[in-house]
């Protein structure tokens, strides 16, 4: 190839000197030319021959060596490939050593294992026949244990199960006993702390309005008047307002009656207003009716407007405002429903602060949570439902209606603000001289009690103590062990918890006496 090379090459340079010989021929003599072209066909194939000489000289130098480059690269593969089988005949070498080692020692495990299985089964027959003369020696050993003890395995089982039992009742007792007072110390504190505090912010005035229900008047010639000509006045006035009036021999009162506190406030005041004015006839009844609906009407109006006012809620639609007003005129056991409703907002508002709640929003749900007892005469159903359809009914949110709906467990509460509405709810309620109990629902109440603690097996006597507060259980001290008089306190607390409902908590003391009795002579 690099001979073709050399070849065209001094092929074009001698071409390129002829064309030049031409050239110059033409421009000088035919002879010169031919001579100088001659000289220089012959310099130019000199150089030819020279230039292609060196050409062959470099292309054999150059062949040589890249033989000797390749003869060396060869040569060094071939070492390099050397070395790697060696390599790789020291790997198999090793690895055939490793796996021959192995083999032999799971040959000797195999050899172990055979000999530990022959020990093994010898083993297990020597077992079995011990096992064969252990139950034979415990039969035996049983037959003259009950001989001796007078005592079958029954028996024996069964005082071994009452051994058990009482151990696992102390046990229980003491585990109760300690988890009881744990949760008691860290419970009771915190929530006395916040009860507490709510209770001496909320300086509320012992509610006791009670229902009115008589009318005094300056004598018992008025009742007379207020009968009216053939009972005219009475039909008329029992007509308008829609209330009972009842005239009897009791001197000096005339007594009315109605399911409605408005309309029997309604009623008061316009019977005493007859009164005072002496004048009692049809006409001036109906005046005077009217005139009393507008004035209560204005007070209810008032009341609820104030109520709002007082515990800082301006955006109450205005029929409810209208019926929390109605409340004024509502008891419940003697106490005034308008004031145990604000007093629920704010113990309410006071602990939801405690908590780092929204303490608006308490006292909106404990202001709004007995709306159900104004209008419960008209509605069937629970006053915590009705307020809470009302309160849905005038754009309340959910969070408000669930709170009111669930303040006596109509439905379970979800919310902590409604758990804090039942809590001061029960605090309003269960203040001393807060309601007024009747005697044969307080004397029930007592028997409840006693009963509910007599039911259980060991109670010698029962006393229902500090107007229910507290109830003191008296057991047989054979039947009852310490660890069991525990056990049976906490019985009967949960038994009355889930029977009964009372305000405040209900204390249960369980009282284990023994005596030894002897003389001497």
């Amino acid at each position: 190839m690099l001979e073709t090379i050399l070849v065209i090459a001094a092929l074009v340079v001698g071409g390129g000197l002829g064309f030049v010989l031409t050239r110059f021929v033409l421009n000088t003599s035919a002879k010169d030319a031919i001579a100088n072209a001659e000289r220089a066909l012959k310099d130019a194939t000199t150089n030819a021959e020279r230039t292609l000489k060196d050409a062959e000289k470099h292309a054999e130098t150059l062949k040589r060596e890249a033989l000797v480059e390749a003869k060396d690269a060869a040569y060094q593969i071939k070492q390099d490939a050397d070395q790697d089988a060696n390599e790789r005949r020291k790997e198999i070498k090793a690895l055939e050593n490793r796996l021959l080692q192995r083999e032999e020692n799971i040959d000797k495990r195999a050899a172990a294992l055979d000999t530990r299985e022959h020990q093994l089964s010898s083993l297990s027959g020597q077992l079995e026949r011990k096992q064969k003369d252990l139950d034979t020696a415990l039969a035996s050993a049983q037959g003259e244990l009950e001989r001796i003890a007078h005592m079958t395995s029954d028996d024996a089982r069964k005082v071994l199960l009452d051994r058990v039992r009482d151990d696992v009742t102390r046990e229980a007792a003491t585990i109760i006993r300690d988890a009881e007072q744990q949760t008691r110390n860290e419970a009771d504190k915190k929530a006395r702390e916040i009860l507490s505090l709510a209770i001496q912010r909320v300086a509320a005035d012992h509610a006791a309005e009670h229902t009115v229900s008589s009318v005094s008047i300056p004598s018992d010639d008025i009742k007379g008047r207020i009968i009216g000509r053939e009972g005219r006045n009475i039909r008329t006035f029992e007509q308008i307002t829609g209330i009972n009036l009842i005239i009897d021999d009791t001197p000096e009162v005339v007594v009315i009656s109605s399911f409605d506190p408005v309309r029997r406030e309604i009623g008061r005041i316009t019977l005493e207003n007859l009164i005072a004015d002496g004048r009692i006839h049809p006409a001036r009844i109906e005046e005077t009716f009217n005139k009393a609906t507008d004035l209560v009407m204005r007070q209810v109006q008032e009341a609820g407007d104030q109520a709002a006012f007082d515990t800082g809620i301006h955006d109450l639609h205005p029929e409810l405002i209208k019926t929390l007003g109605r409340l004024k005129f509502r008891t419940s056991y003697g106490q005034n429903v308008l004031n145990h409703s604000l007093e629920v907002a704010y113990l309410a508002g006071v602990m939801a602060s405690e908590l780092g709640l929204d303490p608006t929003a308490a006292k909106r749900a404990g202001l709004l949570h007995d709306l159900g007892k104004a209008i419960d005469h008209e509605i069937e159903g629970s006053h915590a439902v009705i307020g809470a359809d009302l309160a849905r009914r005038f754009g309340e949110s959910p969070e408000i209606v669930h709170a009111i709906e669930a303040h006596h467990n109509d439905v379970e509460p979800a919310t902590v603000i409604a758990v804090l509405v039942q809590a001061a709810d029960a605090i309003s309620a269960a203040r001393p001289g807060a309601r007024r109990e009747t005697i044969e629902s307080y004397i029930k109440r007592l028997e409840k009690l006693e009963s509910i603690a007599n039911a259980h097996k060991g109670v010698e006597r029962t006393y229902a103590m500090q107007a229910g507060r507290e109830v003191r259980v008296m057991v047989e001290p054979d039947a009852i062990s310490d660890s069991e008089a525990v056990v049976l306190a906490h019985d009967i607390a949960k038994q009355i918890e889930d029977e009964m409902e009372y305000p405040g908590q209900i204390k249960v003391l369980v009282i284990r006496e023994s005596r030894s009795v002897d003389y001497a002579k």
